[in-house]
C-alpha cells in the first residue's frame, strides 16, 4: 500500500481544499483496498450555488447558526443535498428524508476521514459513523488503520430506552443457523442435530395457523435441545415460550422490548451497516446479525450486499462485544470464505431448503464449522 492514494482527480471538496485533499489521501491509503466508488459525493464547507444529490453541506450546529441556516437547510434538502450539522459533541446528518444523530468526539481531521470513508464506498450515514470513530494520527499506526475500537465509536441519539433488564444471553458461537419457512422444516432440521434455527413466516396467514406453526417449532426445539428463534412475530413467540425472537431495525420502535426481555427471551437484531450496528447495540441484544453479506433472493434488502471485506471489519469491531451472525446469500460454496473472516455463526436458507438431500447438506455445512 502506498503512502498516498490519489483522489485529486475527483471533486472531493467545495470550495477546493488542497490541504484537506492531501489529508484524505493519507487516510485513504491506510484503509485497505476497496472497489472504486461511483457515488459522486462532494463535501461542501460552504454552500454551492446549486446544491445537488451528491453534496454533503457541513454547517455548525450551534443554536444561532442553526437558526440562521434553518431556511437554507430546508431548501438544500429539497434540492437533494445532504446536510451535516457538526458541533462539539457530535454531528447530525440529514439526507433523503432521514435524520441520523450521533454523539461523539470530532477529531481535527474528521472531514478528511469522512471523504476517505465515502471513497471506500460507504453510504454517508455509515461514513459519518466511521469519521467520528477516527482519531487524529490513526493513519500513522498501521497499514490498515480501520477503526476497530468500539470505545471510540459514537452513540446514536434519540432512540427509545433500552429495557432495564438485559436480554438473556445466547452462546457466543451459534454455529450453523438455518432460517426455515415452516414448522415442518424446523422439526426436520432439528432432527438432523442442528442447534440453532429460525422460523421465518412472511406470508399473511390466519392468526391460529401462525400460532400453531410457532408452537410446533418451539416444541421441536425443546424435543431436540435446539435454540429456536421466531422472526418478527414476537407476541406469538412470547405466548409459546420461544427461546428467542429475531427482529428488524424498524421493529425496535414498535415491539415491546421490555416484555420480551422480562420474559427471558433472547433477542437478535438485523443490521446493514455501522449506523444500524450502533442502534442495535443500544438495546443490548443477545446477538447482532450482519448482512446481507451477498445478494439474496429470499427477501428485499434495503442496502447493497456488504461483501466479505466489510464483514471482516465488522467482526473485528464486534468480536468479544456481542455474538454476531453473518446472514444473506450464504451458500455452501461461499461458507468457508465467510467463516474465514472470523465470524463463528452464519445463517443459511436455500443451502438447506433447496438441497436435493437436506440431511447430507446440513452434515456438510456443519463440517465447515468444525474445521
Amino acid at each position: 500500500m502506498t503512502d498516498t492514494l490519489k483522489l485529486t482527480g475527483r471533486d472531493l471538496f467545495w470550495p477546493p481544499a488542497d490541504e484537506l485533499t492531501e489529508a484524505a489521501e493519507r487516510i485513504r491509503a491506510r484503509l485497505g483496498d476497496w472497489p472504486p466508488t461511483h457515488a459522486p459525493w462532494r463535501i461542501c464547507l460552504t454552500a454551492p450555488d446549486a446544491p445537488n444529490g451528491g453534496d454533503l453541506i457541513v454547517v455548525a450546529d450551534e443554536q444561532h447558526q442553526h437558526e440562521q441556516h434553518g431556511e437554507q437547510i430546508a431548501r438544500w434538502l429539497v434540492q437533494g443535498a445532504g446536510v451535516i450539522e457538526a458541533g462539539k459533541n457530535g454531528a447530525t446528518l440529514q439526507l433523503g428524508g432521514e435524520r441520523y444523530r450521533l454523539e461523539g468526539q470530532l477529531a481535527e481531521d474528521w472531514i478528511a476521514a469522512l471523504a476517505a470513508f465515502l471513497d471506500c464506498g460507504f453510504d454517508p450515514h455509515d461514513a459519518l459513523v466511521l469519521a467520528l470513530a477516527w482519531r487524529d494520527g490513526d493513519e500513522k499506526r498501521a497499514d490498515d488503520a480501520w477503526p476497530s475500537d468500539i470505545a471510540h465509536f459514537p452513540r446514536v441519539v434519540g432512540l427509545p430506552a433500552a429495557p432495564s433488564q438485559p436480554f438473556a444471553p445466547c452462546p457466543h458461537e451459534l454455529g450453523l443457523y438455518p432460517v426455515l419457512p415452516t414448522a415442518e422444516w424446523v422439526e426436520r432440521v432439528a432432527g438432523f442435530g442442528v442447534k440453532t434455527i429460525q422460523l421465518r413466516r412472511k406470508s399473511a396467514e390466519p392468526a391460529a395457523e401462525l400460532k400453531s406453526e410457532i408452537a410446533r417449532s418451539v416444541a421441536a426445539g425443546r424435543k431436540h435441545d435446539a435454540r429456536v428463534f421466531i422472526n418478527d412475530h414476537w407476541q406469538a413467540a412470547l405466548e409459546a415460550g420461544a427461546y428467542g425472537v429475531h427482529l428488524g431495525q424498524e421493529d425496535v420502535h414498535t415491539a415491546d422490548l421490555h416484555a420480551i426481555a422480562a420474559a427471558g427471551l433472547r433477542l437478535g437484531l438485523s443490521t446493514h451497516g455501522y449506523y444500524e450496528m450502533l442502534t442495535a447495540l443500544h438495546f443490548r441484544p443477545s446477538y447482532i446479525a450482519l448482512g446481507a453479506v451477498f445478494a439474496t433472493t429470499t427477501k428485499v434488502m434495503p442496502t447493497a450486499p456488504q461483501g466479505l471485506s466489510r464483514l471482516a471489519r465488522y467482526v473485528r469491531l464486534l468480536d468479544g462485544v456481542v455474538p454476531i451472525l453473518a446472514i444473506g446469500g450464504i451458500s455452501a460454496d461461499v461458507l468457508p470464505d465467510v467463516l474465514s473472516t472470523g465470524v463463528k455463526s452464519a445463517a443459511v436458507v436455500r443451502a438447506v431448503t433447496e438441497a436435493a438431500d437436506p440431511a447430507a447438506a446440513v452434515a456438510s455445512l456443519q463440517r465447515d464449522f468444525d474445521r
